[in-house]
């Protein structure tokens, strides 16, 4: 398909700069057959039943955005670096900016930090090897990297110390993402123990959110987009466990795109999941035949995006059309820090 069929216009002030407080009042648009509905993120009870489960990303977010140097005769220059893969105890990739002043064998210093650059690749990638490996890398990194809030928050205030708390989920275990899984940060341990009330099970997946993340779509259309390898580990009793779920005659409900595609990658043609521990670079745009995903809980994305096509794919092209039409002229907040919608295909 083309990629203009899914742009429309976004006013810049509806792209949240700060969450909802508590998380659990952000807006909620339900986008189902029946219409359109508005109601609150502590509303979400009311449209699970008893045995249904909720699947949340447990990734964490990690510091993974820093500032620095490259160290030359000529004299330094101002870097930034945007950790997004490790590749060894004491390697990344990362995303350079801006990446011109990058060579390799370039030396970095973030503070009392230094690191390498051994390799260089396209639009910014460079692949940096830290003095500092392991847990101290890690301390390290913990210490003068900053959250990497997305450029369209980060670009319009400075990040500060609430965003350390408020870009990471209720859910996050597992050290790795440059993003957070931005349909858990709604939740709170409140709305966790309503769902809890109501009988809705709940598991985990984690997929670490990567540099696709940060990356607009270029191609004109989405066939010659290329989404990056993630992470995904989805464990074989989970996997069980979900499989009986929709055994019961129950749903699946996906707490967030990376659920959904983490789900996705991990089920066969039946439908059925099974233990995946990869990569997956799962790309959905309308045509797609969903196997294992019933109900979506996402944010509002943005214009050109991969994830507006995946919600277009999981309801209609033309419906997420017409309800993201409305959640702007109702004001609804955008993105990550934004207020979200329930999509409920049918049965």
């Amino acid at each position: 398909m083309k990629v203009d069929a899914f742009d429309f216009d976004l006013p810049e002030r509806l792209i949240a700069l700060r969450p909802a407080r508590p998380r659990d009042r952000a807006r909620l648009l339900v986008v189902r057959a029946g219409g359109l509905e508005h109601r609150l993120i502590s509303d979400l009870p009311s449209f699970l039943t008893a045995g249904d489960v909720l699947v949340a990303n447990d990734t964490k977010v990690f510091a993974a955005r820093l500032h620095g140097l490259r160290l030359r005769e000529t004299g330094p220059a101002k870097i930034e670096i945007l950790l997004h893969r490790r590749l060894s105890e004491d390697r990344f990739s990362a995303l350079a900016r801006p990446a011109r002043k990058l060579a390799v064998g370039d030396a970095l210093a973030f503070g009392d930090l230094s690191a390498t650059v051994v390799s260089r690749g396209e639009a910014g990638e460079v692949e940096i090897r830290f003095a500092l490996c392991g847990e101290a890398l890690d301390r390290a990194i913990a210490a003068r990297g900053e959250m990497p809030l997305p450029p369209y928050i980060a670009g319009k205030r400075t990040v500060d110390q609430d965003d350390t708390q408020d870009y990471q989920t209720v859910f996050a275990r597992q050290t790795g993402s440059v993003a957070a899984p931005t349909a858990g940060l709604h939740f709170t341990p409140q709305l966790l123990a309503h769902l809890q009330e109501k009988g809705v099970l709940r598991e985990t997946v984690t997929l670490h959110v990567g540099l696709g993340t940060f990356l607009p779509v270029t191609a004109e259309d989405t066939s010659d987009h290329r989404m990056h390898a993630e992470r995904l580990v989805l464990s074989r009793e989970v996997a069980t466990r979900l499989n009986a779920v929709h055994g019961a005659g129950k749903r699946i409900v996906a707490a967030g795109t990376t659920s959904l595609r983490s789900l996705e990658s991990a089920a066969g043609d039946d439908g059925k999941l099974a233990a995946y521990d990869g990569d997956t670079d799962i790309f959905i745009t309308p045509g797609y035949r969903f196997r294992a995903v019933d109900v979506l809980l996402t944010n509002f994305h943005l214009p050109r995006s991969t994830l507006f096509m995946l919600v277009s794919a999981f309801m209609g092209l033309d419906v997420m059309r017409a309800a993201y039409a409305e959640a702007i002229r109702e004001n609804y907040r955008f993105y990550s820090y934004g207020d979200a919608c329930l999509l409920i295909r049918p049965s």
